[in-house]
């Protein structure tokens, strides 16, 4: 209704605004300091389910993508372990206890070495197999949009340019391939360029700006949202939800509804005139955090993933308060013994409103963990095995011959919780 209220000369004034102050920054005489106010975190049970229904996902199409890439599609525990790192697993868990734990995805066989020892191996059953494939069939059909949202990432930067290192934190969250250093970057030599960094790490490096992707998710829906008056001042307010039962004081309500009303400076803009004592300044970064989220495909992502994010983004230090003093935007769960922050505006309590079709596909292989691992709490596939009625999915999908031989055997509190972060110290892990 209000699109056709404003009219399409009005759409196109705001679009021509938005690009200007994105170019330039904006312009704002500062008078106020940052206001100290604290808002109590609430707990929010059905976001808390969101994060743990996917527990392990993670981890586990991460398998599926090593194990498929290998060239008989299976592959020795030892092998496997090499990508420990990459899973988030708890230290005192063995890799191959944790995959067995999901029989509806994984096959297991076993291999002798020269020793005469039987080594674990790994395959896919064929329903994995065919749903990873789906999965890599919609990568290739959103390939564009994968592409617009890495170079809205690298254009939130100071230099347009990320380390690998701190990409890889991201890509699950953002969507991209498994393999999107060989199977993506290379293919756009226009877009993209890897540079060496001082501290000799590989970055990459965004080559073009353009001016058409530098328009954030806010000012995008500002035409349905916002009124007139608020779009022709640029004072974007940001979609507020609270938890049922959130109690906000009148002092808080009434310090929330003037901040609603400060500038608001695109992520996209130079924000270095900006004070960061300020609550303009705060403004700009909840404004790169929403921007942030909206560019990941669960518009969620773990808080110790953007601690390396404060010098490419130009953040002042503890820059990840912002989710602590804004829990009408973000709401951080405490699941699965690490902090998620959480974009209230995109969840109808457990349902994402808008869903990336790779949403669909990550929620299929979770059902599939889940039916998996209750059938073998059961002992399922025990009385199988018991009763001779097993046959080994190894050898239908892998065959049973191996060449290699060199093989090797291989819980939730909420306090002080916040503390941990007090400090998004960048030497920890720099960027």
């Amino acid at each position: 209704m209000r699109m056709r209220w404003f009219g399409a000369s009005f759409y196109k004034a705001v679009c021509s605004t938005v690009l200007g102050e994105t170019r330039k920054g904006f312009s704002y005489h500062q008078k106020r300091s940052l206001v100290n106010v604290k808002l109590k975190w609430v707990k929010d049970n059905s976001l808390d389910m969101v994060v743990a229904h996917e527990r392990h996902l993670n981890a586990v199409c991460t398998l599926v993508s090593i194990i498929f890439s290998a060239s008989n599609c299976f592959l020795p525990i030892y092998r496997l372990s090499r990508h420990r790192g990459q899973l988030g697993l708890p230290q005192d868990l063995k890799l191959s206890t944790f995959i067995r734990r999901y029989p509806t995805i994984f096959s297991e066989s076993h291999a002798v070495d020269g020793g005469g020892m039987h080594i674990p191996c790994f395959g896919l059953t064929p329903e994995a197999i065919d749903l990873h494939q789906e999965g890599v069939n919609v990568l290739q059909q959103c390939q564009m949009d994968t592409l617009d949202r890495l170079c809205k990432l690298l254009m939130l930067t100071m230099h347009r340019m990320l380390p690998l290192q701190t990409i890889d934190q991201l890509k699950w969250d953002m969507g991209l391939p498994y393999d999107y250093y060989d199977s993506l970057i290379p293919h756009h030599p226009n877009l993209f360029s890897l540079v060496r960094l001082p501290d000799d790490r590989v970055g990459l490096k965004l080559l073009t700006w353009n001016d058409h992707l530098a328009v954030s998710q806010l000012q995008k829906d500002t035409v349905l949202q916002q009124t007139e008056e608020s779009i022709k001042n640029n004072c974007l307010a940001f979609p507020i939800r609270f938890t049922r039962g959130f109690g906000l004081k009148r002092k808080c309500m009434a310090w929330l509804e003037e901040w609603q009303r400060l500038p608001y400076t695109s992520p996209y803009a130079d924000a270095s005139h900006l004070d960061p004592r300020t609550d303009v300044s705060e403004k700009r970064i909840v404004g790169v955090f929403h921007e942030l989220l909206h560019l990941t495909i669960h518009k969620k992502i773990e808080r110790k993933n953007v601690s390396n994010l404060r010098k490419p983004l130009s953040l002042p230090q503890k820059f990840t308060k912002v989710f602590e003093r804004h829990p009408g935007i973000f709401y951080i769960s405490m699941k699965c013994d690490t902090q998620t922050v959480i974009l209230r505006e995109a969840y109808d309590h457990r349902q994402l409103l808008q869903k990336h079709p790779l949403v669909d596909v990550r929620e299929r292989f979770a059902n599939m963990m889940r039916i998996g691992f209750l059938d073998r709490s059961r002992g399922f596939y025990k009385k199988k095995k018991d009763t001779g009625q097993e046959k080994d999915p190894f050898k239908l999908i892998c065959g049973d011959h191996l060449n290699d031989t060199r093989f090797s055997s291989e819980e939730e509190s909420y306090c002080c919780l916040f503390s941990e972060y007090d400090s998004d110290d960048p030497t920890q892990s720099p960027s």
